[in-house]
């Protein structure tokens, strides 16, 4: 399937605003950014006191396409302007079992790039409050999302409308606009004015000239991680690179987009 992206609907998103201060940063204390052995950044949040949702690529040396260990990563919850509301070390990390980290961006990857960390300790903090996740999202429903960036490293940044345009076999691909440091940055419904997470950025794509962003469903997904830390799974051990898999534009791809970099 060819999808295509009308620019009139484009035009509806809402511009990125940097939550740097004010009532509109406090609501997203919860969303934090992961700082990876201090040589780069991603994005996560918080959905229970002890558990932060990520991508599991944020979990890979780009260079090695080995696990890391992630006694080197620390979740800074609601991080903005050199203070966070929590700082926080990781206990223990899972990632999607058939999750395959080798460099290249493919739907498979995509599919699920997701990962669960355990906090060494829990947040308990009334300013900052877990997100709930909520079933996905149907094509042309409004969402938002909440990242930090490149260029937007000291305090994140919302986009609180943008489009979903299409779900194909757990791949979620929306018109938000993300960049380098997104990875794993929780996309949002809002339901009755209460944002749920339906969604973490895994990679930035283009559809028919387009820049668009490519999210791991949630669901089974998610259980599957769950299960794994229930297991006691999480604790660190390196890994080799693994077998590649289909790529967009092969037979068993139907999403119509062209992967770029993550």
């Amino acid at each position: 399937m060819i999808l295509v992206i009308g620019s009139a609907g484009l035009a509806q998103d809402a511009r990125l605003k940097r939550l740097t201060s004010g009532v509109d940063a406090d609501a997203w204390e919860a969303v934090g950014r992961l700082d990876i052995g201090g040589t780069g950044f991603c994005t996560g949040a918080l959905i229970a006191p002890r558990l932060v949702l990520t991508a599991a690529h944020c979990l890979y040396d780009r260079d090695t396409k080995q696990r890391i260990d992630h006694g080197n990563v620390q979740f800074l919850a609601g991080w903005r302007n050199g203070r966070a509301g929590a700082y926080r070390d990781i206990r223990r990390a899972v990632v999607h079992p058939d999750f395959i980290y080798d460099g290249d961006v493919s739907s498979d990857r995509v599919r699920n790039d997701l990962a669960l960390l355990e906090l060494q300790q829990p947040i308990r903090n009334t300013t900052i409050e877990p997100f709930s996740t909520a079933a996905r999202p149907r094509p042309g429903d409004s969402v938002g999302v909440v990242s930090y960036a490149k260029d937007r490293s000291e305090a994140p940044s919302l986009q609180e409308v943008c489009k979903v345009i299409a779900q194909q076999e757990g791949v979620l691909v929306t018109s938000c606009s993300v960049d380098f440091g997104s990875s794993g940055a929780p996309i949002f419904i809002f339901a009755d004015g209460v944002a749920q997470i339906v969604s973490v950025v895994s990679a930035k794509a283009e559809v028919d000239g387009q820049g668009v962003s490519l999210g791991t469903s949630l669901g089974a997904t998610l259980a599957v991680l769950q299960a794994e830390l229930v297991a006691g799974k999480g604790v660190f051990e390196s890994e080799g690179p693994r077998r590649k898999r289909v790529f967009v534009g092969q037979a068993n791809s139907g999403t119509g987009a062209k992967f770029v970099k993550p």
